[in-house]
């Protein structure tokens, strides 16, 4: 639970800002925003098909840099 305090001589501005950036800090917006729809599980398929791709690229890239220098 995220919370804070009024200090002394502050204000509510000031306060809620803090608050803001307390929240911030702590992603917990980022948690909520990333859980707010449900998403199955990637396949075994999908999983295979994107680390072939990443491969694929790195070696691409590879060649390129290999050509460039």
């Amino acid at each position: 639970m995220i919370y804070a305090v009024k200090k002394q001589n502050e204000s509510n501005e000031r306060l809620i800002s803090r608050f803001k950036k307390t929240v911030q800090r702590s992603r917990t917006l980022l948690n909520a925003k990333k859980h707010r729809f449900h998403e199955q599980p990637p396949r075994k398929r999908y999983i295979r098909q994107a680390a072939v791709m990443r491969a694929h690229h790195r070696k691409n890239r590879q060649k390129a840099q290999y050509y460039s220098s």
